[in-house]
């Protein structure tokens, strides 16, 4: 998946156009579009992750699933997240809001990655 798609997704998910993502983010209406054929500079990739609520790294695709991974690897994943984010998750006593934990699972999902590589 490519940047622009992985930005149509999520901005579709949160029901933005991509034209409102990019209007919030301080860029020209057209710039994300721009994405599907050009590599965008990485300022404007931080604009829109702070808009969508979501990680530099998620849209850069550096949390997607390994090409080495397995279907056992990825029931694995379900497995961690599914123990480690059950229940209420908070911070100070506040719970967190669904864009944090979005950023809770995405940096799990990156550590589970990095530390199950097969040899």
């Amino acid at each position: 998946m490519t940047i622009f798609e992985r930005t149509k997704e999520i901005s579709k998910k949160k029901g933005y156009s991509l034209q409102k993502v990019a209007k919030d983010a301080g860029l020209g209406i057209n710039t994300i579009y721009k994405w599907k054929t050009q590599n965008p500079q990485i300022d404007k990739v931080e604009a829109v992750a702070k808009v969508l609520g979501v990680t530099v790294d998620y849209l850069l695709g550096k949390n997607e699933t390994p090409e080495w991974a397995n279907e056992k690897d990825t029931k694995d994943l379900e497995t961690f997240l599914e123990r480690n984010l059950e229940g209420g998750m908070t911070y100070g006593g506040e719970d967190l809001t669904e864009e944090e934990k979005q950023q809770v699972k995405l940096a799990m999902t990156t550590i589970f990655w990095k530390r199950h590589k097969h040899d």
